[in-house]
């Protein structure tokens, strides 16, 4: 009986333990969106919402930069996640290839699924790609390279305004990391573009995320090298951009995403450190300026999580997906009504800065 009690103890703990995380206001579930794949690397995950339910995609492969690196495609269906398949690569015509990046998916109103990816030797070199779908992610178009100085949405999800253009977030890295804003009338046919809105050098910024203020107005936060987050704001639906600032939220160097809810309310997923790429954590505000932090998803020092991607379902739901040491990606559910928010100052700042992408 004692060794029964005894081990018995022992996986109580062990569930508190395992099961800790879920029990944080909001959190409704977690989840890996495959637990083996035929790549031992993958990092840079979107997710979108269909007529057939949540698609999710990802670079995978030997390791960032290989050049066996494709984008690799799942479907959430009623008894979890399909296996992963891949989706497009950088093969050439001349049978060279070359690695591909950052995948961002995005759904809009009255037309096929968009997969944006890059591909290229490096984030200084890649170009811009683009696939569609007219079945929800079941097959996909050929390849279409965008057009020159055209690279689509970096890591985050275009926002459709209200005449149905898509503006995309993007930005650049070859001559100092600096954001740009792109706009399709006719979903990736035909682009216009802002040009670069900071300097690169004051702030070095790249990976925008979009919010909706209301109106036209627009704020724009993203990944710096200067360990905040930036903000850079809009009065006309992204067609001119105020200087950028820094926010008072810890950044180390390490993509985030954001989403503005039916609610009004701000949700940013991002690393708060200065320092590596643990804990990420859920950040939330009512205005896009002051946030505060709502749930930790992961804190284990020394680890990487990282690059999220954030969505509100038709359910009111938020789902994020995000690199787990880049092994596997993980897909989380969250339900904005239970979050209980505390002040982002209680996270220590540590000094440094991340090198990875």
């Amino acid at each position: 009986m004692r060794r029964f009690l005894c081990s018995f103890f022992s996986w109580m703990v062990l569930g508190a333990i395992c099961c800790g995380a879920e029990t944080q206001p909001g959190l409704v579930s977690n989840e890996f969106i495959f637990e083996k794949a035929p790549f031992p690397q993958c990092h840079a995950s979107t997710i979108a919402e269909t007529k057939d339910g949540l698609i999710s995609a990802w670079f995978g492969g030997t390791r960032e930069k290989h050049p066996d690196v494709g984008i690799w495609v799942s479907h959430r269906k009623a008894d979890g996640w399909s296996a992963p398949i891949e989706v497009a690569t950088g093969a050439s015509e001349k049978g060279e290839r070359l690695p591909c990046w950052n995948p961002v998916l995005f759904q809009p109103k009255g037309g096929p699924l968009l997969l944006f990816y890059k591909v290229g030797p490096s984030p200084s070199r890649w170009w811009g790609m683009l696939k569609t779908s007219s079945d929800s992610g079941k097959s996909w178009s050929e390849a279409k390279r965008l057009p020159r100085g055209v690279l689509g949405p970096i890591k985050n999800k275009p926002m459709q305004l209200s005449n149905g253009d898509l503006l995309c977030p993007s930005s650049s890295e070859e001559n100092g990391w600096r954001v740009h804003f792109e706009r399709t009338s006719d979903l990736g046919q035909t682009w216009t573009t802002t040009g670069p809105v900071n300097d690169g050098k004051t702030i070095g910024a790249i990976q925008p995320a979009i919010l909706f203020l209301g109106g036209e107005k627009l704020r724009a936060v993203g990944r710096t090298e200067q360990h905040k987050v930036f903000a850079i704001d809009s009065q006309d639906n992204g067609k001119t951009w105020a200087p950028m600032r820094l926010l008072d939220v810890p950044n180390p160097n390490s993509g985030i995403d954001a989403v503005t809810l039916k609610s009004g309310i701000h949700v940013m997923i991002c690393n708060l450190t200065t320092k590596g790429r643990s804990p990420l954590n859920v950040v939330v505000s009512p205005d896009g300026e002051t946030w505060k932090s709502a749930l930790t998803l992961e804190e284990h020092p020394g680890k990487e999580f990282s690059y999220p991607a954030v969505i509100q379902t038709s359910d009111g739901k938020v789902h994020v997906t995000y690199t787990w040491e880049r092994r596997r990606i993980k897909h989380v559910v969250l339900d904005p009504s239970k979050f209980v928010l505390a002040s982002t100052t209680s996270i220590t700042k540590q000094s440094g800065q991340e090198k990875k992408r």
